[in-house]
């Protein structure tokens, strides 16, 4: 597998839409190769089902210019830190090889996307771990450990580490957020309402990305925290 730029997760399949987007369709543009990773199908949600989030997912990834998006099929709600859900995502990251791999907030409202990040985290580790075997399609893997993982802010207002500048995208980040049609604002749905199906909460989306541009002197901007410290080698290549 020729090696991967970014490797992004997130536990449900509007996660990294809503918590990095831009980030991942900015790369694109730019020449990076993207590939997401949806741990469950967010089937335990009150809106939507398994097929239809599928169908969702697919046309959002599109629109992020990724090279391909998978799910893991892990129990929404109910998946563990253990070692069978470890392994798994330790043959996804030796396949894909990822340069950078960005995955949910470290802590946030919905329980899953806490967990997804530990999980995604320590499975980067120990995917550099030569005695810990993994084989894709018959073929033994060789090690892989992804040079940083980012996590992106969702609900919790987490102080970002880094901001990204996603003004030249953040239409096409909208976009790719209102293909999970079951989710979000729909008039005429009659399923149950929630907090993200709210009006408003598209407009936060926004407002949130206003908020963390302002202080890269951006219109928008993404946020996310580092699990080290990031180091440069010009201070001219900092916004």
């Amino acid at each position: 597998m020729v090696q991967t730029d970014i490797l992004a997760f997130g536990a449900h399949p509007d996660d990294i839409e809503l918590g990095c987007g831009g980030t991942l369709i900015a790369h694109q543009m730019i020449g990076h190769s993207i590939v997401m990773v949806d741990l469950t199908y967010g089937e335990m949600g009150s809106r939507g089902n398994k097929e239809i989030r599928i169908e969702e997912a697919t046309a959002a990834s599109k629109i992020i210019g990724a090279k391909s998006r998978m799910n893991m099929g892990f129990s929404d709600a109910f998946f563990t830190i253990d070692e069978k859900h470890i392994r798994e995502l330790v043959r996804v990251i030796r396949h894909y090889k990822p340069r950078v791999v960005l995955c949910n907030a470290v802590n946030d409202r919905h329980p899953d996307h806490g967990r997804a990040s530990s999980l995604v985290s320590q499975a980067c580790y120990y995917a550099g771990l030569d005695k810990i075997k993994s084989q894709w399609v018959g073929s033994y893997q060789a090690t892989w450990r992804p040079h940083a993982v980012y996590h992106y802010v969702q609900f919790y207002d987490i102080k970002p580490d880094i901001l990204f500048d996603i003004s030249k995208v953040i239409d096409k980040k909208m976009e790719a957020i209102r293909a999970h049609t079951s989710q979000f604002y729909n008039p005429h749905s009659k399923e149950p309402q929630t907090l993200i199906s709210q009006p408003a909460f598209l407009d936060n989306i926004m407002a949130r990305a206003s908020y963390y541009g302002q202080y890269i002197g951006a219109a928008y901007a993404e946020g996310f925290t580092t699990e080290r410290t990031p180091g440069i080698n010009n201070f001219f290549h900092l916004l």
